[in-house]
């Protein structure tokens, strides 16, 4: 599948990420690209994964997920309510294990539990040996319990702009070997 052939949802994490973000850069790279926009500042797991849902109904295409960070999270609750068919894949990156380090963020603990449920759709998790909001192996049995294809980014930190990915191009091209395989 080629990406102008989907509707591509990406789905921020908490703060949302400035312009500079890999997210917000593919956004406006990718034709079919759509944020799922929400109140990033105040995380409401039920609210955000209404407005991901009401996103993929409003879809005119097969939909492809992205989320990064608390957005995946959002994708995994989600997905749930999404296995109609309407979504195609999901690109999750760097997931955090807010039971850990991370749970002091406000609204941290309405993301918790993490669904250990089959995604109902292929997945790839992409997770960082050196991310300080999730361990490596914390994310290696998420992506195992999802169903999810394992890419180890290596020590990437959070994948975000403060450990250098602003335009992420390796993870563009991972996003398009995914797109190729669909």
């Amino acid at each position: 599948m080629k990406a102008r052939e989907a509707d591509i949802l990406i789905h921020p994490g908490l703060f949302g990420g400035g312009p500079g973000h890999w997210y917000r850069r593919w956004a406006a790279k990718l034709q079919t690209a759509e944020t799922i926009e929400q109140d990033f500042f105040n995380p409401d797991l039920a609210a955000w994964t209404a407005n991901v849902i009401a996103a993929v109904r409003l879809a005119k295409r097969p939909v492809v997920l992205i989320g990064h960070s608390a957005g995946a999270l959002t994708l995994v609750h989600a997905a749930r309510y999404l296995g109609d068919g309407a979504v195609r894949a999901a690109f999750l990156v760097a997931p955090p294990d807010f039971s850990q380090g991370a749970a002091s963020l406000a609204g941290a603990e309405n993301f918790l539990p993490v669904p250990e449920d089959p995604l109902p759709f292929p997945s790839l998790l992409v997770a960082s040996r050196s991310d300080p909001y999730c361990a490596f192996e914390v994310a290696e049995d998420w992506g195992h319990a999802w169903g999810s294809l394992l890419i180890d980014a290596g020590d990437a930190g959070h994948i975000n702009e403060e450990s250098g990915h602003g335009p992420w191009p390796e993870g563009l091209m991972v996003f398009a070997r995914m797109m190729a395989r669909l």
